[in-house]
């Protein structure tokens, strides 16, 4: 999975409103001979970006852009909301007025993805998101770790820089103060999250609060300040640092920890099913639509699981347990990769050695199926403590745009013997070299492309990329072990399980429990894993559905490539097809590649 920014995570959208936006008015209705359609959609894209980073500054702070690192607007107002709706809408009527006829190529495709995401994002502000914005997968008080910890996109290199985290820290608890109040009108609303996911927030919150300001995640930097400053500075920071921590944020936490546990916990729902919410039918089928960038329905992708979860389970019979001589059921198997302790790993240290291992051994032969790869390196680090017992088995975020923060690649290493080695050489693929850090990296990279679609994304996209990547195992020199191929069968698998399982609890009164036992029914998951993912879903309604939905698209549309080209056909120019453009919408891959196939039939 890739790690949304912070603004995204709490905007929800790359919406904002600019202090000195451009007459957009004057540039729609400017006559067609003084400018070139085309030239003038890229520079209203330009401007569209600079309005978008100006209103949300932690976006330019985790693009490597630190003109706003001091600032951190009130995401959760009324005010903000209204201004974000005010923008987007502006922006759509400014392109629409401009038009599509004559556009073609990477400038048609950025019209079309433009304008779908803005009326996507309009149609979205029927669901009152905001009444929610706290869950066991993520909340500001967790994301403000992240940057004030001074391991994240927050830099802490120089003076002016940890004067910046200063005054945005200072601001926190009006963030905090406005969550509170968001969630009172979700509790008079009947929009309130359910009992299963808040319960694991408040020891969330308590492993953070700490009595000394020494003790915080927070005083990292000031454990770790540059030994350039002057003795001036870091007695004054030091000082300045401690009142923040100690005074403001501190205190903060505990006030968000007592409401949650005192006033929210008693009123949040024993049901878990986003349709259980006011007009919850149509905000998960919303969702679905949005997740998945297709007009699937709930019902028609819960069938498309139920199906892949049998093909899968068929493949797993005969390419796995048959070639190991295993003469058992197919749950008897499953117990049999969870439990047997050859595939632990010995210690947190081994199970990172291992990762970082298989860099030069895929890195070999990625040239043989890629023409198109990234720039920028990567890492493979733990994941934070705080966060490891929630979070997946591994996350992706991407590199700044300036080169100072690489790609990162995070790994779980919470409840070791839950994470086995059968699951590494496809986790690896999908959110190192080929999958994420190979797609989202090369976006980034594509500076001919409108700074909306280097950053942004559709998650359908990214994350079919990512298990699509998954599938290459063996054309890259790994999934030369039965076993390990059964790990890449084995999270196809469970991506097939996203998609039965999110749509059972959302659309078909499906529990928690009811969930947790169908995945360690079909699957070789542990119970932790499984209780983690379900309660993922429940966070994050519709999101899971992307993997399998994207990558049964990628497949299609090389499978139809092979089909059509025969021996014409090429991986790595497919490869470099598909990830030039960036992420696009499920539809407008599927048209360029039938373009591109035609190209080559020419």
């Amino acid at each position: 999975m890739t790690l949304r920014p912070l603004a995204l995570a709490l905007a929800l959208t790359l919406s904002a409103c600019a202090t000195t936006p451009v007459d957009t008015a004057t540039v729609a209705t400017a006559p067609a001979s003084q400018q070139d359609k085309a030239a003038r959609l890229t520079a209203l894209y330009d401007q569209y970006w600079e309005e978008v980073l100006a209103m949300n500054p932690v976006q330019a702070t985790f693009q490597g852009d630190s003109r706003y690192n001091d600032q951190l607007p009130d995401f959760g107002t009324a005010e903000f909301r209204a201004k974000s709706r005010a923008f987007t809408e502006r922006w759509l009527k400014t392109v629409e007025g401009i038009g599509s006829d004559g556009l073609t190529g990477q400038d048609l495709l950025s019209y079309e993805i433009f304008v779908r995401d803005a009326k996507n994002s309009l149609a979205g502000e029927r669901f009152p998101g905001w009444m929610m914005p706290i869950n066991q997968m993520g909340s500001i008080a967790s994301f403000a770790v992240q940057l004030g910890s001074g391991t994240g996109a927050q830099p802490f290199k120089t003076v002016k820089d940890y004067e910046n985290w200063l005054a945005r820290g200072n601001k926190l608890p009006q963030l905090f103060d406005t969550s509170i109040a968001n969630m009172r009108e979700g509790m008079k609303a009947g929009v309130v999250q359910p009992r299963a996911l808040m319960v694991k927030v408040v020891p969330q919150l308590d492993a953070l609060i700490k009595d000394k300001p020494e003790e915080t995640l927070f005083w990292g930097p000031i454990t770790n300040m540059p030994k350039d400053f002057s003795a001036a500075d870091r007695e004054r920071l030091t000082a300045a640092y401690r009142e923040m921590i100690g005074q403001r944020l501190m205190p903060a936490y505990r006030e968000l920890r007592t409401f949650i546990n005192d006033e929210y916990l008693p009123a949040t729902r024993a049901t878990v099913g986003m349709d259980k919410l006011p007009d919850g039918q149509a905000w998960y089928a919303f969702n679905a639509r949005n997740s998945t960038t297709t007009d699937l329905s709930p019902d028609r992708i819960h069938q498309i699981g139920l199906d892949e979860v049998a093909r899968i389970h068929g493949l797993i019979k005969t390419e796995v347990m048959d070639k190991v001589g295993f003469k058992g059921t197919l749950q008897e198997f499953f117990a049999f990769m969870k439990d047997d302790p050859r595939f632990n790993f010995a210690s947190e240290d081994a199970l990172l050695a291992h990762y970082r291992g298989l860099e030069a051994k895929i890195n070999q032969k990625v040239g043989e199926q890629f023409s198109l790869i990234p720039k920028s390196p990567f890492e493979i680090r733990p994941v934070e403590a705080f966060r490891a017992k929630s979070a997946a088995g591994g996350s992706y975020m991407t590199p700044s745009e300036d080169g100072s923060r690489p790609g990162i690649f995070y790994v779980n290493t919470y409840d070791l013997p839950t994470r086995k080695t059968w699951d590494a050489e496809d986790l690896y693929l999908h959110e190192a070299i080929p999958g994420h850090h190979f797609q989202l990296a090369l976006q980034q990279e594509l500076t001919g492309l409108p700074k909306f679609r280097r950053f942004g994304g559709e998650t359908a996209f990214a994350e079919g990329w990512g298990l699509y990547a998954e599938s290459l195992g063996r054309d890259l020199g790994v999934y030369t072990d039965p076993y390990n191929y059964f790990g890449y069968l084995q999270n196809e698998l469970w991506r097939a399980i996203r998609l039965v399982t999110d749509t059972g609890l959302h659309s078909k009164n499906w529990t928690r429990e009811q969930v947790i036992k169908y995945m360690l029914d079909n699957s070789a998951e542990s119970e932790t894993q499984a209780t983690a993912e379900a309660e993922r879903y429940i966070a994050w309604p519709g999101q899971a559905l992307a993997y399998k939905i994207g990558e049964l698209k990628i497949q299609e549309v090389r499978d139809r490539a092979e089909k059509a080209l025969g021996d014409r056909f090429d991986v790595r120019e497919f490869h470099a097809e598909v990830l030039k453009d960036g992420s696009v919408p499920l539809e407008v891959l599927d048209a360029k590649i039938d373009r591109w196939i035609a190209s080559k039939k020419a």
